[in-house]
């Protein structure tokens, strides 16, 4: 078995502002182009980890919903099922043990990334194998475009050891692409980065750019069955 690692556009808006049965069709539709359901939980900017342990069913490619949980990072063991993390600034982190035992998505913004939710994943993952594990940095705002208070990037950068920064236009930023690579680098695991900025990229969905109204991306991955 291996792994299958996916980030959606703007084709797709897979995010909570829109009707129910609209976005489950899409998260169907974007399941039948996997060949897989996809599961996704309601995201609260936490460092809560859940497992999704519902075996799906031959052919099935409804999506599962476990929005009743209240998490930023979901795994399996189960192959044939993707977890993934919906976004629209903040950063999607795919991991995934090299023997493909197990897989996790994981939303990692900056309350995230403050609270430990990728050290977290990655400790559940390895309860599960002693394989190495590699990661998947899907598409984000850059630390170009990524404006902040100059205390929050300030108190934020010390938090999470990453150097200072400034966006193009000269003012206060956070990167968040650092702080990703960092964490998940302290932890032993192996990174990739996919895709580009969400703000700079129409192609993309971006709250910094679009406002309230911004639809949400997916960052996906499953275990691949034989």
């Amino acid at each position: 078995m291996g792994v299958g690692v996916a980030f959606t556009s703007a084709d797709l808006d897979l995010g909570d502002l829109r009707d129910r049965a609209a976005r489950d069709a899409d998260l169907t539709r974007l399941g039948a182009a996997l060949g897989v359901p996809v599961g996704i939980v309601a995201q609260v900017h936490g460092n809560a980890v859940v497992r999704a342990a519902h075996p799906p069913s031959p052919g099935d490619v409804a999506p599962l919903d476990l929005t009743c949980e209240r998490a930023d990072a979901l795994w399996t063991s189960e192959p044939g099922l993707a977890v993934a993390v919906r976004v629209a600034d903040c950063v999607p982190v795919c991991l995934a043990a090299e023997d493909a035992s197990v897989v996790a998505a994981v939303h990692a913004g900056r309350p995230g990334l403050l609270n430990g939710v990728l050290g977290r994943a990655v400790a559940d993952l390895r309860a599960v194998t002693d394989a190495p594990l590699r990661a998947w940095i899907g598409p984000h705002v850059c630390a170009s475009c990524y404006e902040v208070p100059a205390a929050m990037a300030r108190e934020a950068s010390a938090a999470l050891g990453i150097a200072p920064a400034t966006t193009s236009w000269g003012t206060p930023t956070l990167d968040l692409t650092a702080a990703a690579v960092r964490q998940l680098e302290a932890a032993g695991v192996a990174t990739e980065f996919v895709g580009g900025c969400t703000r700079e990229e129409p192609r993309l969905h971006s709250y910094r750019r679009d406002g309230a109204d911004a639809g949400r991306l997916v960052g996906a991955i499953w275990i691949a069955e034989r």
